[in-house]
């Protein structure tokens, strides 16, 4: 029988009965296993630390948001914000589910191409969309969001041009009662700008006016400004409808709905806080519903929205490296990750669980990540289980953003691997090496001898 390692006695404040204004008793259950493989395993084989997704929680949580939206309007359209996580095997996930793909330059255009979406099929959003970027997607016969009036002059030449006739709608940017309200993307609504772009576009016969798009922020937590929203998205469209007799063919929402990740600061968890698909959907499609569009011009709602979608999907493992006493006495536990692959962690307080059983024992504990960086932190303060070094833990909802924002800094980006529907596990990224590093890299000859 294997010895027992040792545990300090500690008296515990029993707080039985009603929960206190912070809650109820903390209590972190274990993550031994995803998808009904254990997390040690994983360790064991692909290395620490190490990014984990769940196909099958992408597909029910894509299965989940189309439901909510397609039971309550009949044409609804999903593309994949590839900027929030474009990992191939993610992103082939969702267009397996019948996603488009939603891009915002013109690597992730070609990335997107490279993964067979057709063309058509890509919507292009951002600021910064070069020449060349234009003439594929015009060539290619992609939806084209114009961002500016410097884009569209630019459209408006392509056009002229080409054989081709670009497909364009424009981001528009309002005042939905939110701050900061974001208006550094687009054309605004509320100063004449949007009419202002849509009515160049009308007037240029070598320009396919098809859509309407906004995207409001990120992160929204609640559903009633994608009522303001969508009220002058249907407002724009009927006005366009009434002055050129001309129907949009779409409405793209955009994104921004808030995954169940708590904010740092939040009073209350994020899992208690954020709005369900059904809460978004009913507040954008009530709207659409009692817009005066006809019934045979009834436009597509598109939704690109992204954290969401995939967020719960992701967990990040690893390992304790080791404890410590900080200066006031407080317990820190230092893990073998970083904020170079958790860039989220400077805005959420992220869930961080043991991925083994543990006992009721816990101490006020400061969880640091390895880096030589104040900043380096996943939380400053929680109650935590006594976790020793060498204990597994794992981190989730974590699929939103960091793939896409990780940075090698001091130690190499690690594997990631995918669980599939049957519980079977594929490395979908490879774990860098220093000949990975070095293979960019050229070092002139008379630094070559020192």
């Amino acid at each position: 029988m294997n010895k027992k390692p040792f545990e300090r006695p500690v008296i515990k404040k029993v707080t039985a009965g009603m929960p206190s204004k912070f809650g109820l008793q903390v209590h972190h259950e274990p993550i031994t296993e995803i998808d009904g493989v254990p997390v040690q395993s994983l360790l064991d084989q692909f290395g620490s630390p190490l990014f984990i997704y769940s196909e099958k929680t992408i597909r029910n949580t894509y299965k989940e948001a189309y439901r909510a939206f397609s039971s309550r309007y009949p044409n609804v359209l999903f593309s994949w914000s590839y900027k929030t996580n474009y990992l191939n095997a993610i992103c082939n996930t969702f267009h397996q589910e019948g996603s488009w793909a939603e891009v915002v330059s013109g690597f992730e255009y070609k990335k997107a191409l490279a993964n067979g979406v057709k063309g058509d099929q890509i919507i292009f959003n951002g600021p910064q969309k070069t020449r060349n970027d234009l003439l594929l997607a015009v060539k290619n016969e992609s939806l084209i969001h114009i961002d500016h009036f410097d884009e569209l002059y630019e459209l408006i030449e392509i056009s002229k041009e080409s054989d081709f006739k670009p497909k364009v709608a424009i981001r528009i940017n309002m005042d939905i009662g939110i701050y900061p309200a974001w208006d550094r993307f687009g054309f605004n609504y509320e100063n004449g700008e949007a009419w202002d772009a849509l009515n160049r576009i009308m007037h240029c016969k070598t320009l396919e006016l098809t859509g309407l798009h906004t995207h409001i922020g990120t992160y929204i937590m609640s559903a009633e400004p994608y009522k303001v929203a969508a009220t002058k998205m249907s407002d724009l469209a009927l006005g366009l409808a009434r002055k050129y007799n001309h129907h949009i063919l779409y409405i793209d929402m955009g994104g921004g709905f808030a995954s169940k990740n708590t904010l740092k600061g939040g009073y209350y968890p994020g899992t208690d806080t954020t709005p369900s698909f059904d809460d978004y959907a009913e507040a954008i499609v009530s709207v659409l519903m009692k817009a005066e569009f006809q019934p045979d011009h009834l436009p597509l709602l598109i939704l690109e929205t992204g954290r969401a979608l995939i967020d719960d999907a992701g967990y990040l493992a690893g390992t304790v490296v080791a404890n410590k006493r900080l200066a006031d006495g407080q317990r820190a536990s230092i893990l073998d990750a970083g904020v170079n692959l958790l860039f989220t962690s400077f805005w959420y307080d992220h869930d961080i669980r043991p991925a083994k059983p543990m006992s009721d024992q816990t101490e006020e504990t400061a969880i640091f990540f390895l880096f030589f960086m104040n900043i380096d932190v996943i939380r400053k303060n929680t109650i935590f289980p006594l976790l020793k070094k060498g204990d597994p833990f794992v981190i989730q909802r974590v699929g939103a953003y960091n793939n896409t924002q990780w940075m090698q800094f001091i130690t190499m980006r690690p594997n990631v691997v995918l669980i599939d529907m049957n519980s079977d596990v594929h490395v979908i990224r490879k774990e860098e090496t220093v000949d990975t590093m070095n293979q960019l890299e050229a070092t002139p000859e008379h630094l070559k001898v020192f």
